[in-house]
């Protein structure tokens, strides 16, 4: 038969575990078709010939933790992205109010944490830029905000206002006045509420661009980690109007601990209408949990006090009796679990729920997820192979940044620093390994991230043989975190994630072959191409993103 399209003239790295290396591949009505030899043999008349140019082809990459609407949003308010100090936010600020006089809130997102000593931040400096109007920016965790006064008098919150349960409000030294720094939603969400949200078109448009920038990156799939209600219209006039979307997706609609179990019928309809509306590009088989915080912060729970704190353990968003019978009831309606995880406390309490659910609910393929999983008990770790636990890491954290020397390791101290991000020890263990990039949080190119695997460096090549170099990994199994690994998170390793014959044709085309290529130059190896189902979403040539129905 005749292919519709074939690839030749570099090297095709299969993926598959008995790693194949090839010099061809075929792909026909959206799937492959042939590999090596008989792919060359495939091309007719009517063939479209991509020519690798001694790059390499291989399974595209899926992103098994990432936030594409709320991320997108982000991007409309002040640019603090690339902001490098605590002046040039303010300055930011004052220059983007100057000219959206219109505003009546001022937000921004993604600014670092460890810009301002112990990631406290003064809402006295953003008076300074924005007196009369309320300003609200949320670092690049999305754990804190950093607002001004003005924010604060309309949220409520005054010397006397205790701290919400899941949140705190940081004061300043020696007073109960609050500081102008927020952490945890708790204490975040109440100041985000009053915020006028953008138009649902503009949610439709920012998932758009996000959706254009993963697929630029080899991106296929995403797993969207937090769906609010209003999140799920939004996918589907995306998936199904104007020109579609040039990726896959999973929608995990978040379930908090308030009234959560209210909440389960709305999940279980909204689910059957995803699916529904878009199938074939949606999937919405998640529900989300947070267990805890973020270290940074001092909100991850840990099973021994904070360093710097020693009478605080972090902050639980459930109790353990309450996760384990949530989880239980999501599962029981066939929904997969998605808990994130970050404390060794936060960690075991996710474990433990998801071991009740198996009590519970009997032995199925459930493939539960904890996502960053950052510090594991020893005890623990063994307990994600036993439980049949995905772990799904984000691989561009494991280095030493200013967030780990000037944040992270004075909160947790030396012992408890060198257990973070055991990707290495959990593959040994026999546990299922998905990488993922929690964008916005941080860089969404995988390619990224697999370099940071590998070396366990800084992008300055620090420190010199890896941060914590045992938990180094090889650039083939990094690769596999984002192509096998999450296909099988996505319970879809039977479609795609490797190359063979009968597979989707979600394929990356690289400038060069990643295994080859030194480690340190992975995060600036140019991805070419980006084929969905056989059709190209990156590249030269036109386009064409897929609707739903589609594929």
């Amino acid at each position: 038969m005749q292919a519709d399209i074939v690839f030749t003239g570099g090297t095709v790295r299969t993926g598959a575990a008995e790693g194949p290396v090839l010099d061809a591949l075929a792909v026909t009505g959206g799937r492959i078709s042939a590999l090596g030899a008989q792919a060359l043999a495939a091309r007719g008349s009517g063939t479209a010939v991509v020519d690798l140019q001694g790059g390499a082809l291989l399974p595209a990459f899926g992103d098994g933790h990432v936030h594409p609407v709320m991320g997108g949003l982000g991007l409309l308010g002040v640019p603090v992205r690339e902001c490098t100090s605590v002046e040039g936010i303010v300055e930011a600020v004052r220059r983007w109010a100057e000219e959206h006089p219109e505003a009546e809130w001022i937000t921004g997102d993604g600014f670092d944490a460890w810009l301002a000593p112990g990631g406290r931040f003064d809402a006295r400096l953003l008076d300074a830029a924005v007196p009369d109007r309320p300003v609200v920016l949320r670092t690049m965790d999305h754990h804190t905000a950093w607002v001004n006064t003005e924010a604060l008098r309309r949220a409520g919150f005054t010397a006397a206002t205790a701290d919400p349960d899941g949140g705190e409000i940081v004061r300043r030294e020696g007073s109960t006045e609050p500081l102008g720094t927020l952490r945890e939603f708790g204490a975040v969400l109440p100041v985000l509420g009053l915020v006028p949200q953008p138009s649902h078109q503009a949610h439709v448009d920012a998932l758009r661009e996000t959706a254009a920038r993963f697929a630029a990156a080899g991106v296929t799939w995403v797993q969207d980690a937090w769906v609010e209600p209003h999140h799920a219209d939004v996918w589907i006039t995306a998936a199904t109007s104007g020109p579609g979307l040039p990726v896959r997706a999973d929608l995990g609609f978040f379930l908090g601990p308030e009234h959560w179990r209210e909440q389960l019928p709305r999940l279980a309809a909204e689910r059957e209408r995803v699916e529904g509306a878009a199938p074939g590009l949606l999937t919405a088989h998640t529900v989300k949990f947070f267990a805890d915080g973020v270290i940074e912060s001092g909100t991850a729970a840990l099973l021994e006090p904070y360093t710097d704190c020693p009478h605080s353990h972090g902050i639980a968003n459930w109790t353990p009796a309450e996760l384990a019978q949530a989880v239980t009831a999501v599962d029981a309606l066939g929904f997969q679990p998605h808990i994130h995880a970050l404390g060794d406390g936060g960690v075991r309490t996710a474990l433990d729920a998801i071991e009740a659910v198996a009590r519970a609910n009997g032995p199925r393929d459930r493939r539960p997820v904890i996502a960053h999983a950052q510090l594991i008990d020893p005890a623990d770790l063994p307990r994600f192979a036993a439980l049949g636990v995905i772990a799904n890491l984000q691989p561009l954290w494991a280095q030493p940044d200013r967030l780990m020397t000037d944040l992270i390791l004075p909160r947790i101290g030396p012992e408890r620093g060198t257990r973070q991000y055991q990707i290495a020890a959990l593959l040994a263990s026999g546990a299922h390994i998905a990488f993922g990039s929690d964008w916005p949080v941080t860089d969404h190119e995988p390619l990224r991230g697999i370099a940071t695997a590998v070396t366990r460096q800084t992008p300055d090549g620090i420190p010199e043989g890896g941060w914590l170099p045992q938990e180094r990994i090889d650039t083939a199994t990094a690769l596999a975190a984002y192509s096998t690994g999450c296909a099988y998170q996505a319970f879809e390793e039977k479609s795609w994630g490797v190359l063979r014959p009968g597979m989707r044709a979600d394929l990356v085309h690289l400038a060069a072959d990643p295994v080859e290529t030194a480690p340190r130059d992975l995060a600036h190896l140019p991805v070419l191409g980006t084929w969905l189902a056989g059709r190209r979403t990156h590249g030269s040539g036109t386009p064409v993103p897929l609707s739903a129905g589609g594929l």
